[in-house]
């Protein structure tokens, strides 16, 4: 009964990977894809308005 033991832990966590990756499909796109788009949107608007306002624009090389 080793065996068992030995082989049951890979075995749980390979049926929740496929079960993560499954999820993580199946929620790409669809109606939540704009929203979830929108919120990306803003928090990169964000950083950029507060790394502007900050003056830490690293990029110029001056």
């Amino acid at each position: 009964m080793d065996y068992v033991s030995a082989l049951l832990p890979p075995f749980v966590m390979a049926v929740l990977f496929i079960a993560v990756i499954r999820v993580i499909v199946k929620t790409q796109g669809g109606p939540n894809k704009a929203k979830e788009d929108a919120v990306v949107d803003a928090a990169l608007a964000r950083a950029e308005s507060a790394r502007q306002s900050t003056g830490t624009d690293r990029g110029t090389g001056a």
